[in-house]
């Protein structure tokens, strides 16, 4: 087998040889009219006849020389056509020029539609013109690229090798299209808000830290988005949307990537209950224009069903405390701290020395009850402790008007009835901060004081999302280019 370097070498000489007769394969313009995976669908279902002229451009991804006559395969976003050129069309000094194609170069071709002795769709080649020629060979298992490391960051070749990843890819694209269709059709604003900021709020994460020369002062890649979505509540946007990047300075992980996709979306004059609504249409909404169905196959690498997710109306609701109950007992709740870290660790959670109460319990449903709701599956009534921008819960004042929904084994998307209390969310905030005063965003807490009005939020994290509805099983595999080590 050549080496990649001997490979090179040839297409420059290829290049050089183009060049020499006058054909300068890389300012050419082509305008197809057609895509080629759309020929050859229309005709086959008899929309486009034999003979019938076609143009189609794309990049060769298979290349087969019959001596007089020559094959490839020519594909754009749309699908493959094979090309059919034989020496006594083309002409010897064209067809000299075609024998100086490669994979990986791009062409545009002109001819009539036929169909070979195999039955093969195909374009009978009256002209072409190079339009970019490959100067490196592609990946040696074109057909499939498995070397993850190539994968992740060498991307484009990805794209190239494996037109599944390139399916996942698109119809990401067309998630995001019809979940701001949704919004609009329910007369939602979409906003842009500020990607950096003075104080970090929202969430309670580890910040990525930039520098304004100009204003010479730090400022912090925002983790959420939702403090500055509460202020346009009190400028009186009343329903709004906004799809952007969050940044988070931790770990890596199949679920986790520092720059992320999210959702928030606000309604006034809603609560917890709306946002469940909200989510529950939207989720179910998306997938059947998306992918047509409410039922979503997970497989294996063979291709072996691992998992049916059911997507069908109406999803289940369970509070967190009952579901912490059935999994570590009737009397969770009455057992000491000291009870609870033990029996924790006896059921195999994993408690930091750390942790304070509440986060034990949370340990217990992030590690042995969250993985196991793969349906859907609304988890409300969460500790008060964890969402300090929620409303207290009228007939619980230790939980919150919080749900998560969770389905896959993790959760998908965040909602509560959100805190407008502005003297009770000072408090709040106060108590997270444990008394450092910069910790607190002033400006949040002055534009509460101006009166913002009862409302419910979510938040979806789009890349989980996409995960779901798409059978990945790893953020990587949704994300275009995932965050990567730097060799």
């Amino acid at each position: 087998m050549e080496d990649t370097n001997s490979l090179i070498e040839q297409r420059r000489a290829k290049l050089k040889s183009l060049e020499a007769k006058g054909i300068f394969p890389f300012k050419n313009k082509f305008t197809p009219d057609i895509g080629a995976g759309v020929a050859r669908a229309k005709f086959e279902t008899g929309e486009l006849a034999e003979l019938t002229k076609v143009s189609v451009a794309g990049r060769i991804t298979a290349h087969r020389d019959m001596g007089k006559s020559m094959f490839i395969d020519v594909r754009d976003q749309s699908g493959r056509i094979q090309v059919y050129a034989q020496k006594n069309t083309l002409g010897d000094d064209l067809f000299h020029t075609f024998t100086h194609l490669d994979l990986g170069d791009f062409v545009g071709v002109s001819g009539t539609l036929f169909r070979t002795k195999t039955g093969e769709p195909s374009v009978k080649l009256e002209s072409f013109t190079i339009l970019a020629k490959a100067l490196r060979p592609p990946p040696a298992k074109w057909h499939g690229l498995e070397d993850t490391e190539i994968r992740y960051r060498q991307r484009y070749l990805d794209l190239i090798a494996n037109p599944d990843v390139k399916d996942v890819m698109l119809k990401r694209s067309a998630i995001i299209h019809e979940i701001r269709d949704f919004f609009h059709a329910r007369h939602y604003v979409e906003v842009e808000t500020p990607a950096m900021q003075a104080i970090p709020g929202g969430a309670a994460a580890q910040p990525f830290k930039t520098f304004h020369n100009a204003l010479g002062c730090e400022f912090y890649l925002r983790i959420a988005l939702e403090l500055y979505h509460k202020r346009l509540l009190v400028g009186g946007i009343d329903k709004l949307f906004e799809i952007g990047k969050n940044f988070r300075n931790e770990g890596l992980s199949r679920r986790h990537n520092p720059e992320f996709t999210m959702l928030e979306a606000y309604c006034a004059f809603g609560d917890y209950d709306t946002m469940m609504e909200t989510v529950e249409s939207l989720i179910t909404t998306v997938a059947q224009k998306v992918l047509g169905t409410l039922k979503i196959e997970h497989k294996d690498a063979a291709g072996a069903v691992l998992k049916t997710i059911d997507l069908t109306p109406e999803w289940k609701r369970a509070r967190y405390k009952d579901l912490v109950r059935e999994k570590a007992g009737a009397n969770w709740f009455e057992l000491s701290a000291a009870e609870r870290r033990q029996r924790a660790h006896d059921l195999g959670a994993e408690i930091g020395k750390e942790y304070e109460d509440f986060e034990v319990t949370g340990a217990v449903f992030e590690k042995l009850i969250e993985p196991t709701l793969i349906q859907p599956t609304f988890v409300t009534h969460l500790p008060k402790e964890l969402v300090p921008l929620a409303k207290l819960s009228p007939d619980d004042p230790t939980t919150v008007e919080v749900f998560e929904c969770c389905i896959n084994g993790q959760e998908i998307s965040p909602g509560y009835t959100e805190q407008n209390d502005p003297i009770a969310q000072r408090a709040t905030l106060e108590h997270q901060a444990g008394g450092e005063q910069q910790k607190l965003d002033e400006d949040f807490l002055v534009a509460l004081e101006h009166g913002m009005p009862p409302a419910g939020g979510i938040g979806i994290g789009i890349d989980r999302l996409c995960m779901m509805l798409l059978g990945q099983e790893s953020i990587r595999d949704v994300i275009l280019f995932p965050q990567l080590k730097p060799k």
